[in-house]
């Protein structure tokens, strides 16, 4: 009889592959039915939303015109851990993102840290997107109808608003929605994304017209720190990218399909983040962005001097953040349902309806959390969080990539990053760098984000994990528990 494993072992046990092939070949319960169109359509679902329609607002004044170089610097440290991201998914394509990724490379403690870290990055930044939703629906209300919401019920809570009743009511919707099945989930989610990527090419066409080259002086107001702070704001808007990996178990061929989606997506997502950027900074004095509301909207109000435009901005704006509220929501309910068939939460996050073949528990806790943090909490203090989590979620697969390479060198691979190991270890720098230019508030939450990680694990999940039994599961121990019709 085998003795108990100590503190240190449990704390660096990894996951074996092999258990994670036998996931991914069909262990998990999940249907595979998005195709790589829809996927990819998910990564630029999950990152274009509030980045562009919203933090303009923000992250304008953090750095002047010179945002333009915080939108490059913050898709060059997307960029180099997409790549990471992409030979980890064709690795170990299995549902779990980085959580998963850094249970096999890293340890056991490592992936909870991940995935709690995961937490802030979805449920967090879902709260925050959701929120922005009452702003352009009172944009586009105003504007076709001449009525708006009122500011208590509709407006951030903090800068205005009490409860911030439309955030709620979008999650509801998105969890309905989810609940019914991933495939109708990703349709929907396409048709949105489509709608969205042609009103903001609208909005660079008919925004051209409005270019006025004085105002990009001066360049750089705030200096190089201005920069650097602006560059953390807006990288907020890059993390739905690894909402791809998400989907590892209910994507066709996923070897080949998860790392074209995640690299297809970053391209997509990226250049229209650069375009917007330089069509809204010059059409529009850098100091008139401050506590904007609905900013792209005004901007080509201003220009065209035409309501139907800004109206259509508008729409998009709010299919938008439906999207990216459905994507963020769809990828935590996965990490979850993950998470309980390790045993590192309880087993009702792994149960999956017969019915619909989606994790409903996962999927309406989810749901409820985020609801809750969109009602009551501030969007600015979310946002830092969510991209401290983030940041670190990241940098951990950029890690992740080089543990594997060496533990792990014969394991197939769709995909491998290019210029190993230097693109890693530029992500990793990356990441850092960005973690420094956060403000100090951001590190206490965080460090007391992961105090409470630790004593969960502590207390529950280090004596619950399927690899307490042993280092190999049997196939079944893998599996999911089905709910009862």
């Amino acid at each position: 009889m085998s003795s108990r494993p100590t503190l240190r072992q449990q704390l660096l046990r990894r996951k074996p592959l092999h258990a994670f092939a036998t996931e991914s070949e069909g262990g998990g319960g999940l249907r595979r039915t998005v195709g790589p169109f829809q996927l990819t359509m998910i990564g630029i679902g999950a990152t274009i939303g509030t980045g562009i329609f919203f933090l303009l607002s923000t992250a304008v004044p953090e750095a002047g015109p010179a945002v333009i170089v915080s939108f490059a610097l913050a898709a060059v440290a997307a960029a180099l851990t997409a790549l990471c991201y992409a030979e980890l998914a064709s690795a170990v394509p299995v549902s779990g993102s980085s959580y998963s990724y850094a249970y096999a490379t890293l340890g056991e403690f490592a992936a909870w840290a991940v995935g709690w870290c995961l937490l802030l990055e979805y449920a967090v930044s879902g709260a925050a997107i959701a929120v922005s939703w009452g702003q352009y629906l009172n944009d586009l209300t105003e504007r076709l109808f001449g009525f708006q919401m009122p500011e208590a019920i509709s407006a951030p809570p903090g800068a205005g608003g009490y409860i911030n009743l439309p955030g709620v009511v979008l999650v509801g919707l998105c969890c309905l929605l989810l609940v019914r099945g991933a495939k109708e989930s990703a349709v929907v989610n396409t048709v949105m994304v489509l709608v969205k990527l042609g009103v903001l090419v609208l909005f660079v066409v008919v925004g051209v017209t409005g270019f006025d080259s004085g105002n990009l002086q001066p360049f750089a107001p705030m200096g190089v720190a201005g920069i650097g702070t602006a560059a953390a704001t807006v990288f907020f808007a890059f993390i739905g990218l690894d909402a791809v990996s998400t989907a590892g178990e209910e994507v066709r061929d996923p070897r080949r399909t998860l790392p074209k989606a995640i690299v297809g997506a970053l391209v997509v997502v990226t250049t229209m983040y650069i375009l917007v950027a330089v069509v809204g900074v010059g059409a529009q004095p850098w100091s008139a962005f401050e506590g904007q509301e609905a900013g792209l909207s005004v901007i080509l109000g201003d220009i065209t001097g035409a309501g139907w435009p800004a109206a259509l901005l508008s729409a998009g704006a709010v299919l938008s953040i439906v999207s990216v509220t459905l994507v963020v929501l769809y990828g935590q309910s996965r990490i979850l349902y993950t998470m309980g068939r390790d045993g590192m939460l309880p087993a009702a996050f792994r149960r999956v309806s017969p019915r619909s073949g989606t994790p409903v528990f996962s999927t309406v806790l989810t749901g409820g959390f985020v609801a809750v943090l969109a009602a009551v909490f501030p969007l600015d203090l979310l946002a830092d969080l969510t991209s401290m989590g983030t940041l670190a979620a990241f940098a951990v697969v950029s890690v992740g990539v080089m543990v594997l390479r060496r533990t792990a060198p014969e394991l197939e691979r769709g995909f491998r990053v290019p210029g190993y190991p230097v693109v890693p270890i530029l992500s990793v720098l990356a990441c850092a760098y960005l973690i420094q230019e956060l403000p100090l508030d951001t590190y206490l939450l965080f460090g007391g984000w992961l105090a409470v990680a630790l004593a969960v694990y502590l207390l529950y999940s280090r004596r619950n994990s399927r690899l307490e039994a042993g280092p190999d599961p049997a196939p079944e121990q893998a599996g999911v528990v089905r709910a009862e019709p």
